[in-house]
């Protein structure tokens, strides 16, 4: 299947296997920090007026969406989401071995999505605890994986943006 060729060598480059690492490290350490230190809906200002620490469990997906849905499905419907969007992503990886902005971005998405998919699936939640705000000007609570799936995203965009030279032999992007 022509989906699946790739060149021979490893499975994917040491900085994007680091990459996914490091932002699964870097957000089952902050969470579990967060859900030690801090109770459950409890918050810690870090800046006042802009920066806090609070303690939600979220059981819908990013920045709380269908948080307040009641369905039985939903459990179910954001973990087979976030599988299918980590087996894309693995393939999109495995197929390109390079060391590029669009295999940092997509190691940072995966690794997010990972980070994200641990929690839902042993606890039904995601832990978020970095709140942002000015005044009354709010910004849904987030956490570390949150928000390498938002730099990863950006990364991503911006790399589609960017015309390259065509690469001998290649037709399109790769």
């Amino acid at each position: 299947m022509k989906l699946l060729r790739r060149p021979h060598g490893p499975i994917m480059s040491k900085a994007v296997l680091s990459t996914i690492a490091l932002v699964i490290a870097l957000d089952r350490i902050t969470k579990h920090l967060v859900e030690r230190a801090i109770a459950l809906e409890d918050t810690v200002d870090v800046i006042p007026g802009f920066l806090r620490f609070t303690h939600l469990q979220n059981p819908g997906s990013a920045f709380s969406f269908f948080a307040e849905s009641s369905s039985p499905w939903r459990a179910p419907a954001l973990i087979l989401f976030s599988l299918t969007a980590l087996i894309i992503i693995a393939v999109l990886l495995w197929r390109d071995r390079e060391t590029n902005v669009k295999t940092i971005a997509l190691a940072l998405v995966f690794g997010g999505a990972l980070g994200n998919l641990w929690d839902r699936f042993f606890n039904g939640a995601v832990t978020d605890f970095i709140d942002f705000y000015v005044g009354s000007h709010h910004w849904p609570p987030f956490n570390i994986a949150d928000s390498a799936i938002v730099v990863g995203a950006v990364l991503l965009g911006s790399w589609m943006l960017v015309p390259r030279k065509e690469e001998k032999g290649s037709v399109g992007r790769r």
